[in-house]
């Protein structure tokens, strides 16, 4: 039975090996302190962090995300370590939320390897606070205990770490943001919370390996358990698959990217959505008809939970992107796993000189390799098993997808309406992996954006050394202008408003589309007088949304203020900025999100070398897209290389024309 503790309370453990799971709701910092019998932490040596997630006996994650699995192993710990602290923190400089009083009360749950609960904690009454010792597993008379404690620092995680006894604290604290920073800005946000109703068994249970093959399925495999700890099977290249939010694992709640963390049952406080509590139940998410014997099942758009069509097809999207994801670690691990096992018997055969003469040497050589080429293409036949069954949801699934997830072909833009309701998400781009060139899986984000974005204009990264760069520019500002578009027509009329800043007009053909259907509320800003009124204009805005939320007086603000979401495309920086306009720029990276102003830049970041240093946090702080496809985003479990493809009108398409005239017209009609 779990304990569910309140602040302050203790209760024993009984086992040694054990998991601290973290739901936050919001991509989160998760670290873990040890101290001697003081509590005193000895150095950072003594600190587990994204920077050095591993210490003997205890493991935590590399980067920030909204469900964190910590391992320990209590045994294994020195044995002056009397005591873990477990840390929670806000990353810093990225965009998000800078206090805990503004996200959900994370969720800490003591479990076993099996996923028992043993105690659980939710942390409440934060407001300023943007670190917090959660718990703290302590040893007393020999025997290991956990505590709530919950103890919140405004000053952050150096703050938190001066309290502990860290002299290098404020170091310390920085290099943590540091490396966190560089992770978020790579990274693809994490999908939804997978329920055990959304499990995607049928693709699972028809790709499981046969009881006779002679291979020990990879973790993440298709119709495995997933190990539950980082202490259990290893998974591509000697590190542990994350499972988090993976189907056939312990669903777990999510980011990320994007979502409410899943309630934990039987406590004292009601996680239910309040406008949910007297709501009747949703209709039943489409069946798929009865397949063959001996044939998997036939895929159906919206086959997933949710409380709408346009939930049940996020979470499906989301659905095959795990999939994906894990059938190609499994088919990676596969390989790894065929190539060791060859060299060990080559190694084993060969290591006796006399069997290095003659035609034995050549024979066990013959007969490991074809060992190996058995294995790899009993694993890629798994894998063309899985990408087949992928295609065919995909086929299923993008006809069906609302205007905000379709791509520019797709024909629901020709039957396109201005929405009455800001949707779930927005397809950016698409994501693909090497192994399934012919597959690729929508790129969702969710609405409002929590990050500002970087279309990429530079060559950097890309594998043509003869790249065209004003080419890139153009193609670049294009991205940013469907972008624009796509965000303007799935927001209601009115509740979006684009502003451009061309300091030297070299956009103006690429902008042409926003400029004629008058969806701009003014020209591109053009010049250094035009950069610097803007700029102003929005840093204002976010200083007057800021106090008025802070003091709890909305309502006072000014009658003229325009409360819609704001998104200022930049094209051409640091052309035209003088160091006080990079400043206010940076500004409304960092505080602009969290009051609906959001920054799309369209840059070339070597143009900005000559700052140096000084907006190594800007660029981190934005999701960087690319023109062209490249391969430069990574999954939050495995880190596989996706290669992103951004989202285009097909040349010669009057789609975005007809919907940006369509914009135009309702936003007329609501500002009468």
């Amino acid at each position: 039975m779990t304990a569910e503790l309140v602040r302050g309370q203790n209760h024993p453990l009984s086992q040694a090996r054990l998991e601290v799971r973290v739901s936050a709701g919001r991509p989160i910092v998760a670290g873990a302190t040890l101290s001697d019998e003081q509590g005193r932490v000895r150095g950072v040596e003594w600190v587990a962090h994204p920077g050095a997630p591993t210490l003997p006996g205890l493991e935590v994650s590399k980067q920030a995300a909204a469900d964190h699995r910590l391992a320990f192993d209590l045994d294994a710990l020195p044995g002056t370590v009397h005591r873990v602290s477990v840390l929670l923190a806000l990353p810093t400089g990225v965009g998000g939320p800078v206090r805990f009083g503004a996200v959900a009360a994370p969720f800490v749950a003591v479990t076993g390897l099996d996923g028992s609960e043993v105690a659980s904690y939710t942390i409440t009454g934060l407001d300023t606070e943007s670190a917090v010792v959660a718990l703290e597993l302590y040893r007393r008379q020999g025997v290991w205990k956990v505590r709530a404690v919950g103890q919140g620092y405004a000053g952050g995680l150096a703050e938190l770490l001066t309290d502990q006894g860290l002299s290098e604290a404020r170091q310390l604290a920085g290099s943590i943001n540091e490396a966190v920073a560089q992770g978020l800005a790579r990274s693809v946000s994490a999908p939804p919370p997978r329920t055990a109703d959304t499990d995607r068994s049928r693709q699972a249970a028809a790709s499981a390996p046969g009881p006779d093959q002679p291979y020990a399925a990879p973790q993440g495999a298709p119709g495995t358990v997933p190990p539950q700890s980082p202490y259990d099977a290893p998974g591509p290249q000697g590190a542990t698959v994350p499972q988090t939010g993976y189907p056939g694992g312990p669903a777990q709640p999510d980011p990320s990217a994007v979502t409410q963390p899943s309630a934990p049952t039987g406590g004292p406080v009601n996680y239910s959505h309040p406008g949910r509590q007297a709501a009747a139940p949703p209709p039943p998410a489409p069946t798929a008809p009865p397949a063959a014997p001996g044939q998997p099942a036939q895929p159906v758009a919206g086959d997933a939970t949710g409380w709408s069509m346009e939930e049940r097809l996020y979470n499906q999207v989301w659905g095959m992107f795990e999939d994906l994801a894990r059938t190609t670690a499994a088919y990676r691990s596969a390989v790894d796993f065929a190539d060791s096992r060859m060299e060990q018997e080559l190694d084993k055969v060969l290591s006796d000189p006399r069997s290095r003469i003659g035609g034995q040497g050549d024979a066990a050589r013959e007969a490991a390799q074809a060992k190996r080429a058995g294995l790899v293409d009993q694993a890629r036949a798994a894998l063309d098993r899985d990408l087949a069954q992928l295609a065919a949801e995909a086929e299923v699934v993008e006809p069906a997808l609302p205007a905000a997830y379709a791509a520019w072909d797709n024909p629901v833009w020709h039957g396109y309406r201005v929405p009455m309701e800001i949707p779930m998400a927005l397809r950016l781009g698409d994501l693909r992996l090497p192994e399934s060139e012919n597959l690729s899986i929508p790129m969702l984000v969710r609405l409002p954006l929590e990050r500002g974005l970087w279309i990429d204009s530079g060559r950097a990264g890309l594998d043509d050394p003869l790249a065209d760069s004003d080419e890139l520019r153009r193609l670049a500002m294009d991205t940013a202008v469907a972008h624009a578009a796509r965000l303007l027509a799935v927001y209601p009329a009115g509740e979006f408003t684009v502003h451009v800043i061309d300091p030297a007009g070299s956009g103006a053909s690429c902008l042409a589309p926003l400029v004629r259907s008058g969806v701009l509320d003014a020209p591109p800003a053009a010049g250094a007088a035009g950069v610097g009124e803007v700029l102003a204009r929005l840093t204002q805005r976010v200083d007057l949304v800021q106090m008025a939320v802070r003091g709890g007086v909305a309502d006072s603000l000014p009658p003229d203020l325009d409360t819609a979401e704001q998104l200022l495309i930049v094209n051409d920086f640091p052309h035209g900025f003088d160091d006080r306009a990079v400043t206010q720029l940076r500004y409304l990276a960092d505080e602009g999100p969290a009051v609906g102003v959001h920054l799309m830049m369209v840059a070339d970041r070597e143009d900005a070398a000559a700052y140096g240093p000084l907006l190594d946090p800007l660029w981190r702080s934005l999701l960087r897209l690319t023109p062209v496809p490249d391969d430069h985003l990574a999954d939050p479990w495995v880190g596989h290389a996706w290669t992103y493809e951004p989202a285009l009108v097909p040349p010669g398409s009057q789609v975005l024309q007809q919907v940006l005239s369509q914009v135009a017209a309702a936003r007329c009609s609501w500002n009468r």
